[in-house]
């Protein structure tokens, strides 16, 4: 695994906490259905590109799904994505920066976007729901593909935090049941561990002091994320619902987004090398000077557009 790096930066701008519970973690996501706020909400932000724009709905085992498909048809033999948005299973929507933002900048270049409304883990929904969920739009997508100028082969399946779980947990069940598989998995600062492993190198102590605490995960944090959504033991997890504990092979090749200011930077670290061992190919990116949530704080800045070049890369490059 050789990391991609961006010219090395500054921790992001702009970031405090100011108004931040400190004792929010876990219980700051289950306060905000919307997603955290913005760590720099002052910042001027250049609004995302301007794409059609439509909503489907999926029937799923558990009721309707809706799909917001960002982008006109795409040419023959481009890819597409199926994105889930995250907020600790329990928090964020399409309208989410790491969701909308960005599948208004890929769409823009080309690469169609499915943004995938799947169940939070609330009011007594728990897993499988929000793993249904993403497969019922996975499967719409797959069936859909060629009216919408796409190849079902080069379709990519991606999410950014807890999507980023349910991503892989959708994988692991295409396996499992000899389904068609995404052509690439797109994963930004996953979680995919009830348990964090310490990030390689460790993590500057002055820089995390000062983030504002939703942003920290301590393992009570990750293991109150992990039962709510498993809805019992974290013991209990099937690989589907925990992916950092199963075994990677027969995965598609993975491009993975890591932050430097990450409790779970580990957790993305320790899931790349797993691919690496099992033969999976990987592309790692290591966002300097970024904390978890990145595609989040920095939408519509120029401290996120390295990340998204780096995606928008990993998607270019997929063909038959």
């Amino acid at each position: 695994m050789t990391p991609t790096k961006p010219v090395a930066s500054a921790p992001e701008a702009g970031l405090h906490n100011e108004g931040q519970a400190p004792d929010a973690g876990f219980a700051e996501y289950l306060a905000r259905p919307e997603g955290p706020q913005f760590l720099n909400p002052d910042a001027v932000r250049s609004p995302g590109p301007d794409v059609p724009i439509r909503t489907v709905v999926a029937d799923g085992r558990h009721g309707p799904v809706a799909i917001r498909i960002y982008g006109a048809p795409a040419a023959a033999g481009s890819p597409g994505l199926v994105w889930l948005h995250g907020g600790g299973f329990v928090s964020g929507s399409m309208d989410s920066p790491e969701s909308d933002y960005l599948a208004r900048v890929l769409a823009d270049q080309g690469t169609p976007v499915l943004s995938v409304d799947y169940r939070l883990a609330r009011n007594g929904v728990s897993f499988p729901i929000p793993h249904d969920d993403a497969l019922a739009a996975w499967f719409w997508a797959r069936t859909n593909a060629e009216s919408l100028g796409l190849d079902p082969d080069l379709l990519c399946l991606g999410g950014a935090g807890a999507g980023g779980n349910l991503a892989v947990g959708a994988a692991l069940y295409l396996i499992d049941a000899g389904k068609p598989l995404p052509a690439k998995l797109l994963l930004a600062y996953p979680f995919l561990d009830a348990e964090l492993p310490p990030p390689a190198g460790g993590l500057d102590g002055e820089v995390m002091a000062g983030l504002p605490r939703h942003l920290r995960f301590t393992l009570e944090d990750c293991i109150r994320t992990a039962e709510n959504y498993v809805g019992g033991p974290v013991s209990m997890a099937p690989s589907y619902a925990m992916p950092g504990y199963a075994d990677p092979a027969g995965l598609p090749p993975a491009a993975l987004l890591a932050c430097e200011y990450d409790d779970a930077r580990g957790s993305t670290e320790q899931f790349a090398s797993a691919l690496e061992r099992a033969g999976v190919p990987v592309s790692y990116f290591l966002a300097e000077g970024a904390v978890h949530g990145h595609l989040n704080h920095t939408a519509g800045l120029p401290e996120g557009q390295a990340a998204l070049d780096f995606l928008a890369g990993q998607l270019a490059a997929v063909r038959h």
